[in-house]
């Protein structure tokens, strides 16, 4: 193959979830059998660089100064679901059972990586709590080791004279999921997390 798409090949290999392979397919159709679609994609690729950027309240997503979340009157601004990445937010999002807003720390504490606090977005949060609007956080982080460092850092931080309900996402059985196929971190997630029949 050409140099130029090679150097194509190796800029999408770099995308998440994108291999050799399918870098290659990418590559091929948008050069050989779908040339028309790439002015589009550039154009759109560009557009984005241009105008999305971190909303100031909250690290998700925005093309003005607040998100389209954080910017809606409708949601419950006391009601704060703490998230790592942007992804995971409209995960939730997309289940319609969270009317709150949401903040975004763009990853979790990992000394081993190297991410210590100040690389994570916890300044706004703090900022958020200083002037009172949070009654409630959830913390809808990952069941691990980072995680829970994450959580325990983050409900350290908070001022003691704030009375702020906090809540953790429970974690267990998928919906339609059984105990036969679950590993043992999950089943412990799941009796951890047991409630009262009723």
């Amino acid at each position: 193959m050409t140099p130029a798409f090679e150097h194509l090949q190796q800029q999408l290999k770099q995308l998440p979830g994108v291999g050799y392979r399918s870098a290659e397919r990418i590559a091929l159709s948008l050069l050989v059998e779908k040339p028309e679609r790439l002015p589009a994609l550039v154009k759109a690729l560009e557009g984005a660089a241009r105008s999305v950027r971190r909303c100031s309240r909250c690290g998700n997503l925005a093309e003005a100064e607040l998100c389209p979340l954080c910017a809606d009157e409708r949601r419950d601004r006391s009601l704060v679901c703490v998230v790592e990445q942007v992804p995971d937010l409209v995960a939730l999002e997309r289940s319609g059972a969270y009317r709150g807003v949401y903040h975004v720390l763009h990853g979790k504490l990992s000394p081993i990586h190297g991410v210590a606090p100040e690389d994570l977005n916890f300044s706004t949060l703090f900022t958020r709590f200083a002037a009172g609007e949070v009654k409630e956080l959830i913390l809808a982080l990952s069941n691990d080791v980072e995680g829970e460092a994450t959580c325990h850092y983050l409900t350290s931080q908070l001022p003691a004279d704030q009375a702020v309900a906090i809540s953790r996402i429970g974690f267990g059985l998928p919906s339609g999921g059984g105990v036969l196929y679950a590993d043992s971190v999950t089943l412990k997630s799941a009796l951890d997390g047991r409630r009262t029949y009723s």
